[in-house]
């Protein structure tokens, strides 16, 4: 849907275009309850367009709206995915980091001070359980309460689903600053963060980028063994303790990296206070990318052990719902199946997943007679057939899946997740399946995990999809 200047959103009217990305335009709005401005936030979710887009609008909604304190906007209200999706959030007055960023390279004390507010916003943002991931200049707005930072849509909330790794293990972030395990698909670490300031402080003391800006994931891969020049070595004015933080917050090695952002804004306030060392005998290659790779457990990311977690029962469970007709008896049943499930075991999490099938060959439906996204129509169906089971966001997740083979996809994603039972429906038998094989039987047969197969008794279902 295009949106124009003038128009009434929710009571919102828009007043002003803002600079906008490829994922969605802002707005400056009014509205008649509140004292000050609002932005709106609303994706560009027409038919064809790329699902990362609907993937990220849900996370940053689920995200923001837990977030408080100076350090973020805060979260107003949000619209309904199936009529007229939008975010509304305060609106910052401030400066754009990348204004300043422009003019690099920046005197010590401005990259000092700058740098200081930013970690000292990200020091709030850990704190909330929360990893942006997506950390650049264009992302933070220097206001008079601090640093701001804005777009979470590829961040990482602790104690969410990771909508986004669950479905895809390519890297997110901003070629320029995204972190050496970021590029390797990890994306479970606030350490990522600090190496994304690391590079926006090597380019307001340099005026230029540690990694320039790589368009593929093998270019990215560098960063795993080449080390970008001393800042030093491009702007010679750089002094010892500010080369010192920069390189630090860019070490591949994560465990070399600061442990927090509180201790970087520290240093950057205290010149005086930082070891200056002179960099030691360099890892070899493969170590460095053995590091990077390397995984914390649970417990240090979200401060709870694994151990507590080991009950009877996977803690994982995929619910796979054949939508593709509605939520029909059988879709059902395995609705009940799932209740059964979430009130054995309180402490588990359900990923809910339907399979939007695809053509091999010809051009897919990508919007029904209507002009919907027909992806967007199956996500919002998907959210009402799982609304009985009642479980909190942080419990419950929600893919649509497009393939060719439903089997496949549900395996392929029990497979990234270490899932550790399946639930999925199975159509009366016929001689078509008996032929080419259910995508029951086959996720029965190849699925590295347990699964129960929901059957109705009754005759004349739906096609299996």
């Amino acid at each position: 849907m295009r949106v124009h200047e003038g128009q009434v959103i929710d009571g919102f009217v828009l007043e002003q275009r803002l600079p906008s990305g490829g994922m969605a335009s802002l707005w400056r709005a009014r509205h008649p309850d509140l004292n000050t401005p609002a932005v709106l936030k609303i994706p560009f979710l027409d038919p064809g367009q790329d699902v990362s887009v609907v993937i990220g609008y849900e996370v940053e909604e689920l995200i923001l709206k837990r977030l408080s304190g100076p350090h973020v906007p805060r979260y107003i209200r949000s619209g309904d995915l199936s009529e007229m999706p939008y975010i509304a959030m305060e609106f910052v007055a401030g400066e754009s980091l990348a204004k300043p960023a422009k003019d690099a390279p920046l005197p010590p004390e401005d990259v000092a001070r700058i740098g200081a507010e930013v970690a000292v916003a990200l020091a709030s943002l850990h704190a909330q359980q929360v990893m942006h991931l997506d950390l650049k200049p264009e992302n933070v707005i220097l206001a008079e309460r601090g640093a701001v930072l804005l777009d979470f849509g590829l961040s990482r909330h602790a104690g969410l689903p990771d909508l986004l790794g669950e479905e895809s293990d390519v890297p997110m972030g901003s070629a320029a600053y995204i972190a050496p395990e970021q590029v390797l698909g990890d994306r479970s670490d606030p350490a990522s963060d600090i190496f994304a300031l690391g590079g926006i402080l090597y380019l307001l003391a340099t005026g230029e980028l540690p990694f320039d800006t790589p368009s593929t994931t093998a270019g990215m891969k560098q960063r795993l063994y080449h080390a970008p020049k001393p800042p030093s070595a491009i702007n010679p004015k750089v002094p010892a303790w500010l080369e010192t933080i920069i390189r630090k917050c860019l070490e591949v090695d994560r465990a070399r990296r600061y442990a927090d952002a509180a201790r970087i804004a520290f240093e950057l306030r205290n010149p005086d206070q930082v070891v200056i060392a002179e960099p030691g005998p360099r890892r070899s290659c493969w170590d460095r990318i053995l590091f990077a790779f390397q995984k914390r457990d649970d417990h240090q990311l979200t401060g709870t052990s694994t151990l507590r977690r080991r009950e009877a029962g996977p803690a994982l469970v995929l619910v796979a719902v054949d939508l593709a007709g509605g939520t029909d008896p059988l879709a059902e049943a395995v609705r009940a199946e799932a209740v059964r499930l979430v009130a054995a075991r309180p402490d588990s999490r359900i990923a809910c997943l339907t399979v939007l099938k695809t053509e091999i060959i010809g051009e897919d439906a990508r919007a029904d007679s209507a002009g919907r996204s027909v992806y967007i129509k199956r996500l919002v169906a998907l959210k009402d057939w799982a609304r009985p089971l009642d479980l909190p966001e942080e419990r419950i997740s929600y893919h649509v899946v497009e393939a060719v083979s439903a089997a496949d996809a549900i395996i392929r994603y029990a497979e990234h997740n270490h899932i550790g039972h399946i639930v999925i429906g199975a159509r009366g038998a016929s001689a078509l399946r008996r032929h080419l094989g259910s995508v029951s039987s086959k996720v029965v047969a190849q699925a590295e995990c347990s699964v129960t197969v929901v059957r109705l008794k009754a005759q004349g279902e739906l096609p299996e999809q």
